[in-house]
């Protein structure tokens, strides 16, 4: 079955998932690269010489590509990746095919602006808003070749080396974005085109939980701590932080809403972020000077957003090692460079309250129950988070880390506290 559908930007009308593609060939592939301005009209693509799809990430269906031309130009890419935002076969991934609207939007703007972050190259961009339908082909990143380090999985950065200089890297190229856009270096319309939309980078709303709901989570929470006490913070399982939960847990959901609010207002931090800067999204090499540099892919729900919030976003799946250790130093590393980016002097002190009380209401938001869904993917005995069974399994490892991140910064930081640094601001 062949689904097409015309993009709302360039007019023309594109596949809708990878058989679809495979079937237009080559002649689509050089419809959609002269389009983009990428392929000269006296070139073409003449042959697709592999076409593979590719397994990974929550939504939509992917492809690897190799395409030969008809005139090898130098420059031009033969090694595609080919990005679909549906899954007709899966309505469980489905539903996330809002989330590669801003994405496509982001791949159209790096095809016609120099940005201040590596990024693979886009050659076609396209999206259907009605049908929430889009395709986005860029060059592939042969990772672990050419200089280029392998891929680092998301919540395995035991097996990373160095992680200190990796984050400090990624955080660089996640700076100097924010930093340009703040201090205009980018096209206005990034701002208006890229406004944050809560409703675009999440799946469905989430129902707000009641007073009884939470106090049950945490009940679960200290039941699960007590079942598997190598997999959480010591904190987890003591009494007395399950005590301090129950007190503090109803505050901090309640607080949301004026978090946000005070975030979205804090307009010095508000710049272009990625949304979801893991290290599994990005591509790492070293630069003949010996520095180690890093360039960002998968950039769906990229907004305009409080940087404290990609500042999240990157730090979520840190080993819990780096946040006791190093996070101050990360915040005054990625301050710094966002201000020599063109960005202002951040207050570093309001910028660490503010990711830790994001962390505070999006932990209680979306992470506080993952022992629900823990326990029916766990065995029965006890068991660490380096046994295969978890390390190997990434919807639970990440849950595992980012949920012990948010509860080892409850234990250290008080979140009560910060509250009433926020109240008082």
């Amino acid at each position: 079955m062949q689904r097409w559908v015309t993009g709302d930007s360039t007019g023309l009308e594109f596949p809708a998932d990878p058989d679809t593609l495979r079937d237009a060939g080559p002649e689509f592939l050089t419809t959609a690269l002269r389009s983009f301005g990428i392929l000269p009209q006296e070139n073409r693509i003449s042959a697709i010489t592999r076409f593979e799809d590719c397994t990974g990430g929550s939504t939509g269906r992917k492809a690897l590509l190799d395409v030969r031309y008809a005139d090898p130009a130098a420059g031009l890419p033969t090694e595609l990746f080919v990005k679909f935002s549906r899954d007709f076969d899966d309505p469980r991934r489905d539903r996330g095919k809002s989330q590669m609207e801003l994405e496509v939007a982001f791949g159209a703007l790096s095809a016609g602006t120099k940005l201040p972050v590596t990024v693979p190259a886009c050659l076609f961009a396209d999206y259907h808003h009605a049908s929430c339908t889009g395709m986005l082909l860029t060059e592939r990143i042969s990772l672990g070749q050419n200089g280029i380090e392998p891929h680092y999985d998301k919540c395995l950065d035991y097996r990373m080396p160095d992680a200190l200089g990796h984050y400090r890297a990624l955080l660089t190229s996640i700076a100097r974005l924010a930093g340009a856009h703040h201090g205009g270096a980018l096209p206005d319309l990034v701002t208006d085109r890229f406004r944050y939309d809560a409703d675009k980078v999440t799946v469905g709303r989430r129902a707000p939980h009641s007073a009884v709901e939470l106090t049950d989570q945490v009940h679960r929470l200290a039941a699960f701590a007590d079942r598997y006490p190598a997999l959480l913070p010591p904190a987890a399982g003591r009494p007395e932080f399950t005590t301090r939960m129950l007190a503090e847990v109803g505050t901090i959901a309640a607080a949301e809403v004026a978090v946000m609010n005070w975030l979205h207002a804090t307009d010095e931090q508000v710049a272009l972020c990625h949304w979801n800067a893991n290290v599994d999204n990005a591509w790492f090499w070293t630069e003949p000077d010996g520095t180690l540099a890093c360039g960002l892919m998968d950039w769906g729900c990229v907004s305009v957003m409080n940087v404290a919030m990609a500042l999240w976003g990157s730090l979520c799946s840190a080993e819990t090692e780096l946040w006791d250790e190093h996070l101050d130093g990360l915040l005054a590393h990625f301050a710094t460079e966002f201000h020599a980016a063109g960005g202002p002097v951040l207050d570093i002190a309001r910028l660490r309250t503010q990711l830790l009380l994001y962390a505070a209401v999006m932990g209680v938001g979306w992470l506080l129950d993952a022992p629900a869904y823990l326990c029916t993917a766990l065995p029965g005995e006890a068991i660490d988070r380096f046994d295969p069974r978890i390390a190997d399994n990434e919807p639970v490892r990440a849950q595992l880390l980012m949920l012990s991140n948010v509860l080892h910064l409850w234990d250290t930081e008080d979140f009560g506290a910060l509250l009433n640094v926020f109240a008082q601001d």
